[in-house]
């Protein structure tokens, strides 16, 4: 496509064009107005797709046309990176925020671009990966709370602590979805402009083109130059070779996040088929298989089929779950086993096989990075202390080093509480005794973490806490069940049966009045039969 535009200058297109009915210069006082009203910072969530930009252009251009004395306010444009976006948004959002930075400082404009981030315990990775949570599913969605929601809340937060309150400005249309439209409308305020922010006390929502059409966000955006350099061609480009929508930036439970084939995570398993990567390597992005070959292995995973072979039978609570259905669904008395996290040998496989896809891509001539170091170091602490498989032999050092020829330097030493010898000859003895080796592990640990201490306050309680995790296979964990559920039921019919021998005994009632348990009762029972024989 051609980078020309409709008009050679922003002031040429603000002369000639409306939007939703009204003329830009319209629309652009009442942004100036709105800016100089009071004293609140502006935030605006800016995610590279096209709604958000045309607000991000929208605002740059209002306020770079006030005389300087009037820019009296601080305007942040934030930008979440999950970290598994798909890279080439990652690589488009950070040159615009690369551009707005360089321009307004030169310019002396009050804008300052900023990309925020997980929590290095909380990213995609260190949670599938280092945690073994199962791949995000429709009814599982745990990724958007800690790698969309909170960083950007945490961001927000922040500025209201320093300024009390802050405007945050977003690029919402009503007409994107019907959820979107309800969000928009039940949070208004009458007589204003803004928004009461559902969950984050102090923010409030400005949303100046929630009555655009789609049409009309790529008239703005085609229309001229963008105020900062450059054109909108690229992300015009994108949008035409992905045939996908884009991902909003999500600030809060309400607000409907990504799906549908839409721009985002590029490991995204919600959706049965990622579109908008199908697009982008039809088109000719075809380093992207890889991506898309993982991507496509991890939605497996989710698969109801697939379930007990990728997955822990126990949760990590070290305990087997069981669930019935729904509490209004009388035919269903069958309890359904829920399968915990992934099993750390698929966990170990998948990460030598993401740092071979981005070796690969590196050799090849495109620097992208799809695991950071950090994330590596916490992935290898959670399978150290992993509460069903503790990693005891300290694998992610060795598995770095198979792909890239040497280990990192926090990787020199080991952590791991057996050698490769210790490992055999414990596995040796576990299967001598009829021990789970994990269990043996978890014991050692603990003795290990209790080494050198001359007080060793509690270690009885955790020991118990430890043999009392459902230890084995689920075949035997299941019989052990059934036969306790056996024994209990045979209990409750031997209770009945002393209750209904002694029924008519004063003194037997008044015994058994207050027991805590079936136990209890029967002795209560077998001391007043022991009583009544002695006489």
């Amino acid at each position: 496509m051609s980078e020309a535009t409709l008009f050679a200058t922003q002031d040429e297109m603000l002369a000639e064009q409306s939007v939703a009915g009204r003329p830009l210069p319209d629309l652009l006082s009442e942004v100036q107005s709105l800016y100089l009203d009071d004293e609140r910072p502006w935030v605006i969530g800016f995610s590279g797709g096209k709604d958000s930009t045309a607000v991000l252009s929208l605002i740059y251009t209002a306020i770079e046309k006030l005389p300087a004395a009037q820019r009296h306010k601080h305007v942040y444009v934030v930008s979440s990176d999950t970290l598994v976006e798909t890279p080439i948004v990652v690589d488009m959002v950070s040159s615009t925020l690369e551009r707005i930075n360089k321009n307004a400082e030169e310019q002396g404009l009050p804008f300052s671009g900023h990309q925020v981030v997980p929590k290095p315990n909380e990213t995609f990775w260190v949670n599938l990966l280092g945690k073994g949570y199962p791949a995000p599913t429709q009814s599982f969605r745990w990724c958007t709370e800690r790698m969309k929601i909170d960083p950007v809340s945490s961001f927000i937060l922040d500025k209201v602590t320093r300024h009390g309150e802050v405007v945050v400005v977003l690029g919402a249309r009503s007409q994107e979805s019907a959820s979107r439209a309800q969000v928009i409308a039940k949070h208004k305020v009458d007589g204003s402009l803004l928004s009461k922010h559902s969950s984050l006390p102090g923010a409030y929502t400005y949303m100046p083109i929630e009555d655009w059409t789609f049409d009309e966000v790529w008239m703005y955006l085609l229309g001229a130059p963008t105020p900062w350099g450059g054109t909108h061609h690229q992300l015009f480009d994108l949008y035409k070779d992905s045939n996908a929508g884009e991902c909003p930036v999500v600030i809060d439970t309400k607000t409907p996040s990504c799906g549908n084939s839409r721009f985002g995570c590029w490991t995204c398993t919600v959706v049965t088929k990622d579109r908008a990567m199908e697009g982008l390597i039809e088109s000719g992005e075809l380093w992207m298989k890889r991506l898309k070959a993982f991507r496509d292995l991890l939605y497996r995973t989710t698969l109801p089929h697939n379930k007990t072979k990728y997955r822990n039978h126990k949760r990590r609570t070290g305990k087997v779950h069981y669930a019935r259905g729904h509490i209004t669904d009388d035919s269903n008395i069958e309890k359904k086993h829920i399968p915990g996290p992934y099993w750390m040998a698929y966990r170990q496989a998948w990460v030598k096989k993401l740092l071979e896809i981005q070796k690969n891509l590196n050799d090849g001539g495109n620097p992208i990075v799809l695991i950071q170091e950090d994330e590596l170091k916490h992935i290898r602490l959670e399978w150290l202390s992993d509460p069903n498989e503790p990693d005891a032999l300290d694998a992610l050092p060795a598995i770095y080093a198979s792909i890239y020829g040497h280990k990192l330097e926090w990787m020199q030493d080991s952590a791991g509480v057996l050698s490769q010898q210790d490992a055999a000859a414990l596995n040796s003895a576990c299967l001598e005794h009829g021990t789970p080796i994990d269990l043996a592990v978890k014991l050692l640990q603990l003795e290990q973490s209790l080494d050198g201490l001359s007080k060793r306050h509690g270690v009885f309680k955790r020991i118990d806490s430890l043999l009392n995790q459902d230890w084995g296979d689920l075949d035997t964990l299941h019989t052990k069940k059934q036969d306790a559920s056996m024994a209990l039921e045979g209990m409750q019919a031997a209770k009945g049966k002393m209750q209904d021998i002694f029924q008519e005994d004063i003194g037997y009632q008044g015994k058994t009045r207050n027991a805590k348990s079936v136990y209890d009762e029967l002795l209560a029972g077998l001391e007043i039969q022991y009583e009544e024989l002695s006489k």
